[in-house]
């Protein structure tokens, strides 16, 4: 088609002399490919085929402009009279050209006609008896489509919805200025109008199962490789039919529905569909958050581009409308080009609650690698020693061990900048510290296959299942337990006993400048091993030590978060900002921030001089159960109860990845010590391992048969330890898991993951306790395991 004159936008339809309208690819993906909204429509052909348009934004300031949906004639006045949908065709193109005409689009006004050998019927006077009842059609069509040109696409009333139909789609927030043609991206898309009438059609009801069948019929009926991939359709597709039915008040067809069907679902989806089952009226749905959910954001299917044209060959020829419409508008097609991907790749990424992640989702660019440490001076006590630690590599929170073997590290490309967010200066004590633990490092155990670490594991008796927390200092001095009684325990686990600051008056009487006054200021009279921390009004779920040892942070199901001092073990700030229950919550590595995630299904960044949340992380469609920082203190992970875990940006409080995978809620999360890997935890029993860089799910292991709750890297990587509710620890070949990964650029791109079936050979060790679920577990820096857990009689 010609430039328009007056609006100087182009329509991205090439009309050619012969045959239908040939597709421009339009200019944002592949037209059947990424991005919402991409799912091509289908409907019966008829008529000689047609073109779809999509709006969008025009050159005007970005004012919205309705696109025109441009069908074809027939090829010959003869052919289109002989076929039974040639009067509705001819009517549409008919308020089409008048459409034209009243906009002032002489140009493509004549082309159109040209195309449409219109000019040549009307000069043989060809059909002239018909042209007023054609006419008055027309306007009346027009004026249904012009009335429906600002808001959203409205569809043709039922029954006159013919092939062909012309459809303006605009923007709800303000209607177009008249004369004004949007450039029109067109898509892959075999007929618009069939859909549209089935938008304000319900269906019906009776047809649901029919429908249903038909579709599940051809699906296991296609070849194997397609097969696999179709099946992810199923489940989608059954649960919003039966919100779809539930929803019209068709009752006693949705409870048949569900009853025929419910049994097809992937069992990983059981817990899901007893929630559904559950909703039978529509009253039912307003107050279900999950099902809003599930309604309103878009499940994503990856499906290769074969097995989608496959599809929406079936669906086009099926006529099949109602699921259709259910595609296009409640799923996310995400189709890339490619073999088909096998049952156990779909079957290894699938199972939250909205479907896979889309792969845009996992390529912005994450920076894993770690901090660059501060110099510090190391006064040696052993020149040996400091030889034999040059081998080693740096430990998970405090990496720095010699300044001298380090310095081509410090220019690790992955790393974030220095100054990328702003991070608390060393005290004098922090310093100190670091030097210790440098000297601890020294005396580390190097662990391998050959090397297992020694284990020593707390049990809290007469907890009566009411211990719901653990935390252990990264020097292992202290260990806390958050109880269901609403209160936190902090005991000792040294010789050396928990102490209180002496009062004000006493103080005051100390020598500011002597050598010990850190040892005077403290009361002698308060020393214990234990100290119990009152304040909150219900279980504490989440304990969280400072890495300098002075604070410890508890969450609760009060809805709060407590700071607690560890020198006057006194509540020195109740943080407040959930609503609800608050499952867990972390300290970063640096100290100052925090993370915390609850029952509201947001996760949120504090620090520690602030009231309010610095960030909040919103986009899980379910609780927050678990949340870890990155080593470099710049991502924090969450992992929630829609069975997907995020990685997101401290800076600007963006999520850069998204993991699919798990079958069950996710409670436990653990970052390597070099930031490259995440390892995760769920009810389904497995542990899956990912690279943050890629974005790739590169390891599986099974072995749990219960919910893991605790995961951890040894202090140099080599070793992943696990704890479960089946009351074993389990520690896993991290070296091995890690090397030979496949992340090429295919792989990457489309997502195919080959996941080797080695557990067993990764499986270095099963530790059973006698009745206790493993709650806890924390690598000393002498890479000797600490376990906890509250002792369960059977």
């Amino acid at each position: 088609m010609a430039a328009l004159a007056e609006e100087q936008t182009e329509a991205a339809v090439k009309l050619e002399p012969e045959g239908p309208p040939t597709l421009l690819p339009p200019q944002a993906g592949d037209g059947a490919g990424e991005g919402g909204g991409t799912t091509p429509s289908n409907g019966p052909s008829g008529g000689g085929g047609s073109v779809a348009a999509a709006s969008s934004a025009g050159g005007d300031g970005g004012t919205p402009k309705p696109a025109v949906a441009m069908p074809a004639a027939a090829p010959a006045p003869a052919a289109a009279a002989s076929e039974p949908g040639a009067p509705h065709d001819r009517q549409t193109l008919l308020a089409v050209l008048q459409f034209l005409r009243q906009s002032n689009l002489r140009e493509a006004e004549e082309a159109l006609r040209r195309e449409a050998r219109l000019l040549e019927e009307a000069a043989a006077g060809s059909g002239v008896a018909g042209e007023p009842d054609c006419a008055e059609a027309a306007s009346a069509l027009l004026s249904r489509v012009s009335a429906s040109a600002p808001g959203p696409v409205v569809p043709d009333p039922p029954g006159t919805g013919a092939p062909g139909s012309a459809a303006i789609s605009g923007s709800a927030s303000g209607s177009s200025g008249p004369g004004k043609v949007a450039s029109v991206a067109v898509e892959d898309q075999p007929d618009v109008s069939a859909v549209l009438s089935a938008y304000n059609q319900q269906g019906d009801p009776t047809m649901y199962e029919e429908y249903y069948s038909g579709l599940k019929h051809f699906i296991e009926c296609s070849l194997d490789c397609h097969r696999a991939e179709l099946s992810q359709l199923f489940y989608p597709l059954f649960v919003h039919m039966y919100l779809e039915l539930v929803y019209n008040q068709h009752e006693n067809e949705a409870k048949s529905f569900f009853e025929k069907f419910h049994g097809d679902q992937e069992c990983y989806y059981q817990d899901d569909l007893r929630v559904l089952s559950s909703l039978t009226k529509k009253e039912h749905m307003k107050g279900n958050e999950t099902m809003l959910d599930f309604r309103t954001s878009k499940f994503v299917l990856r499906i290769s581009r074969d097995s989608y044209q496959l599809l929406k060959r079936h669906l086009q020829e099926k006529q099949n409308n109602q699921i259709w419409n259910i595609v296009q508008e409640h799923l996310y097609i995400d189709i890339f080009d490619g073999m088909p991907r096998s049952k156990q790749q779909i079957d290894a990424m699938v199972g939250s609650l909205a479907g896979e992640a889309k792969r845009e989702a996992n390529k912005s660019k994450v920076f894993f690698g770690l901090l660059k440490e501060p110099e510090i001076e190391v006064p040696l006590d052993d020149e040996d020693e400091e030889g034999e630690n040059e081998e080693g590599k740096p430990k998970k929170k405090k990496p720095k061990k010699d300044n001298i073997g380090s310095k081509s590290k410090k220019q690790d490309p992955n790393a974030p900048p220095q100054n990328r967010i702003p991070l608390p200066e060393l005290k004098d004590s922090d310093k100190l510290d670091k030097i210790m633990n440098m000297k601890e490092t020294t005396k580390r155990v190097r662990l391998g296959p050959d090397c297992l670490p020694s284990i020593c594991f707390y049990t809290f008796l007469n907890a009566y299942q009411g211990l719901t927390a653990v935390d252990v200092t990264d020097d292992s001095s202290l260990i806390a337990g958050g109880f269901a009684d609403s209160t936190v325990r902090v005991w000792s686990v040294t010789p050396r006993k928990l102490r209180s600051v002496k009062q004000a008056a006493d103080l005051s009487l100390i020598d500011k400048e002597s050598d010990d006054v850190l040892e005077r200021i403290m009361d002698e009279k308060t020393a214990s091993e234990l100290k119990i921390l009152y304040g909150h009004s219900g279980p504490v779920y989440g304990a969280s030590f400072s890495p300098d040892r002075n604070y410890l942070l508890s969450s609760s199901e009060d809805g709060t978060i407590r700071l607690w001092s560890l020198q006057t073990f006194t509540c020195l700030v109740g943080y407040k900002g959930h609503n609800y229950p608050v499952w867990d919550t972390q300290f970063s590595p640096y100290g100052y921030y925090f993370v915390s995630g609850g029952h509201d299904r947001v996760a949120r960044l504090w620090a520690t001089d602030h009231y309010q949340p610095l960030r909040i992380f919103a986009g899980h469609l379910a609780d927050v159960n678990c949340t870890r920082f990155h080593p470099n203190s710049n991502y924090v992970a969450t992992g929630s109860a829609d069975r997907t875990v995020r990685l997101w940006d401290v800076l600007n409080g963006n999520c850069v990845r998204i993991f699919t995978g798990h079958k069950g809620p996710i409670h436990s999360l653990t970052f390597s010590p070099n930031g490259r890997f995440l390892a995760t935890g769920a009810t389904d029993g497995r542990v899956l391992l990912w690279d943050i860089g890629h974005g790739l799910m590169v390891g599986e292991l099974k072995g749990h048969t219960d919910t893991v709750c605790s995961l951890r890297f040894s202090r140099d990587g080599e070793i992943l330890a696990s704890g479960s509710m089946d009351n074993t620890v389990r520690l896993w070949d991290a070296i091995k898991a890690f090397e030979d990964l496949e992340t090429d650029d295919f792989t990457t791109a489309t997502g195919h993951i080959n996941l080797p079936e080695n557990s067993q050979e990764l499986l270095l060790g099963t530790y059973m306790t006698k009745s206790t679920p493993v709650v806890h577990l924390h690598f000393t820096r002498r890479n000797l395991v600490l376990a906890a857990g509250a002792y369960s009689p059977q």
